[in-house]
């Protein structure tokens, strides 16, 4: 059983609660057979409530409230702890039914200050797991990570979630189906820059943001509002680039598309 932990608690000893709660959906996932949908909501599959409801129950355990895309906010008994962990079981859930092996589990624990600490866990690929701690850096798999250091548009490999109306003038562009470990591949200087051309709620980008920031990249909300973002029917526009000046260029470009 994870340790209950609070606002108090040891970054390490968050990092724990959410590594555990990664594994709880991991068993519910090599144990899954069934992808047939939830018949609750529209694009939500019957394993993705199996796999919120092993999360939940690892994070309430450890006195954490939560933010979930599949059940939205839950208290565990006795109220919360000063943590909010926002979650999204299974990012990529249709890749994951077509066997895409691009899909993941992310979790970011929330205090007074903002993302306190996150994981991020490739569940296509065994124990393939980003993490980052406020102030304490980002690592895959215990290896410290960096961002691509690419500074122009002419020369990046951009993800992207959703498409332009227009081709901008980036040198390849990737649209891989799960925004987590998307922006966690800029972080990770795999991808130079991650453009939403969409909105998304908070547990599809807050866990890998951490992440993003921690290893020194840069990012805007189109609109200029707080990423962190609890409230359950709330999306963001969240723009990610290895560089400052490449952020530029991504930022004009989603604006243009805006404005198209």
């Amino acid at each position: 059983m994870a340790a209950v932990i609070d606002d108090r608690s040891s970054d390490d000893a968050i990092l724990g609660v959410l590594h555990a709660a990664a594994d709880a959906v991991r068993e519910v996932l090599d144990a899954n057979e069934d992808w047939s949908m939830s018949g609750v909501r529209a694009t939500q599959y019957a394993v993705d409530l199996r796999a919120d409801a092993a999360a939940l129950a690892v994070l309430h355990a450890a006195g954490c409230a939560v933010m979930s895309e599949e059940s939205g906010f839950t208290v565990p008994d006795g109220g919360g702890r000063g943590l909010t962990v926002v979650l999204d079981p299974l990012d990529g859930s249709t890749n994951a039914s077509r066997r895409v092996p691009w899909y993941a589990t992310a979790l970011c624990a929330v205090d007074g200050q903002g993302m306190r600490a996150s994981v991020v866990a490739n569940q296509a690929a065994g124990n393939d797991r980003w993490w980052a701690s406020r102030g304490g850096g980002a690592s895959r798999n215990g290896s410290p990570v960096s961002t691509s250091g690419c500074a122009s548009m002419s020369e990046a490999v951009i993800g992207v979630s959703g498409l332009p109306r227009e081709r901008p003038g980036w040198a390849q562009f990737r649209a891989l189906g799960a925004a987590a470990l998307d922006i966690c591949l800029v972080a990770s200087g795999s991808l130079d820059a991650w453009i939403d051309f969409n909105r998304h709620g908070a547990w599809d980008y807050l866990a890998s943001l951490l992440v993003l920031r921690e290893a020194g990249g840069a990012d805007v909300e189109l609109e200029g509002r707080d990423p962190v973002a609890l409230g359950h029917a709330d999306r963001r526009t969240v723009l990610v680039a290895a560089t400052p000046s490449l952020l530029d260029e991504v930022l004009a470009v989603r604006r243009a598309h805006r404005r198209g």
